[in-house]
């Protein structure tokens, strides 16, 4: 007789294929932490980190927070008297500029480190060759200022007076207002041109934009500012229908022509600030906020548009001694006086507030894009396909 063997027992087939079936088409259903958890990790966060639309708002008030905080410190140490706030005069620009700069400066290394721990100079600072940029853009921005005046003078719309300084005063008034311009355009390049383009462009759409844009329509509709306000309405105007029509073409990379559409309309509303603005100033100033997103696009880098705007305003204000948005500033080299119809001289406004200027402007662009156009350094951005 055969000894008894234990036989194994036939499996049934496929069995642990059912169960793992079974167990993967199981429905785990959320707990409400994970849920909520989930809902704001999609709510603040894209692909990129930190959304852009996010970056953007508490950039501003991470501004406002360090203007503020370095406005109390100079204030209590005396560098800047708040009695002489309405009395502007070029050693008390530079300070105010300071800290507007000293501002940003914090306000942009605190969301360097928010948003992943980026150098300063990523907000469209780097990019090759950065001196001959910002040394060509102090040229441009000199001769085209110098090409409006000349303009306004040839038609008679402008003249020259005596020159009001002499000896070491041109110098040092030269200097200091050189130092306030500079630091001008800094700040205002360096928040436009650098944090809020780049920021935008990583994440913004054509539905953002015109959000934004369609907010700051609505909102000098209900204030109800005067004229001013109709150079901002067509500066959206003017870039509605281009975004849209590459939002529907789905044009690669429109992310940034749709940030520049924001930055430059948003550039022309804060001028609406400023007293003696007319509309042409302040499309003037939309305008050639465009015009700086575009030497970005076509340098690289920011530095060209911060050399343009620096000496724009220097020649304006101090060598040629005209009003700068309504302001004649003191310590200025030449004397010059408005004549004839303000649609040409200006008025109040100045030189910007001439419809001369919208033609100075537009010479500035084709001359942008026929020297640096053919070799651009495009701004490659990490994403442009929606809010991120």
């Amino acid at each position: 007789m055969e000894p008894e063997i234990d036989r194994p027992r036939p499996e049934a087939p496929f069995a642990e294929e059912s169960a793992a079936a079974i167990q993967a088409h199981e429905t785990v259903t959320p707990s409400l932490e994970e849920r909520i958890f989930h809902w704001m990790n999609w709510t603040f966060n894209g692909s990129q980190g930190l959304r852009s639309g996010w970056s953007a708002l508490i950039f501003v008030l991470l501004l406002g927070l360090f203007g503020a905080a370095i406005g109390f410190v100079f204030v209590r140490l005396h560098i800047v008297d708040l009695s002489q706030m309405d009395h502007l005069t070029a050693s008390l620009a530079v300070r105010e500029k300071l800290m507007e700069v000293l501002a940003l400066v914090g306000a942009a290394t605190a969301m360097a480190q928010i948003e992943g721990r980026r150098s300063l100079l990523a907000f469209n600072l780097t990019g090759p060759r950065r001196v001959p940029h910002f040394l060509s853009g102090l040229a441009a921005g000199f001769l085209a200022l110098s090409a409006l005046v000349g303009a306004m003078n040839w038609g008679g719309w402008l003249r020259f007076g005596p020159v009001a300084l002499s000896g070491a005063e041109i110098f040092k008034y030269g200097a200091l207002w050189a130092a306030a311009f500079l630091l001008v355009g800094c700040m205002e390049e360096g928040t436009f041109r650098g944090y809020l383009q780049f920021t935008l462009t990583r994440g913004i759409n054509f539905w953002w934009a015109a959000g934004v844009i369609g907010i700051l329509c609505i909102e000098l509709l209900h204030r109800n500012i005067g004229s001013g306000a109709w150079g901002v309405y067509l500066m959206a105007l003017l870039g509605l229908l281009p975004c849209l029509m590459m939002h529907i073409r789905k044009i690669s990379r429109s992310g940034f022509w749709q940030a520049a559409w924001v930055t430059s309309t948003l550039f022309g509303y804060i001028h609406l600030g400023n007293s003696g603005e007319n509309w042409i100033g302040i499309f003037a100033a939309a305008l050639i906020g465009f015009v700086f997103c575009v030497s970005v696009r076509v340098t690289g880098t920011a530095w060209w548009a911060i050399g343009c705007h620096a000496s724009w305003d220097w020649a304006e204000t101090f060598f040629y001694g005209t009003a700068n948005s309504g302001m004649v500033a003191p310590g200025h080299y030449l004397i010059t006086s408005t004549a004839g119809n303000t649609l040409w001289s200006g008025g109040t406004d100045g030189p910007e507030g001439s419809l001369l200027v919208i033609g100075v402007i537009l010479l500035l662009l084709a001359a942008l894009l026929v020297i640096y156009g053919r070799k651009r350094t495009k701004v490659e951005a990490p994403s442009l396909g929606g809010v991120s």
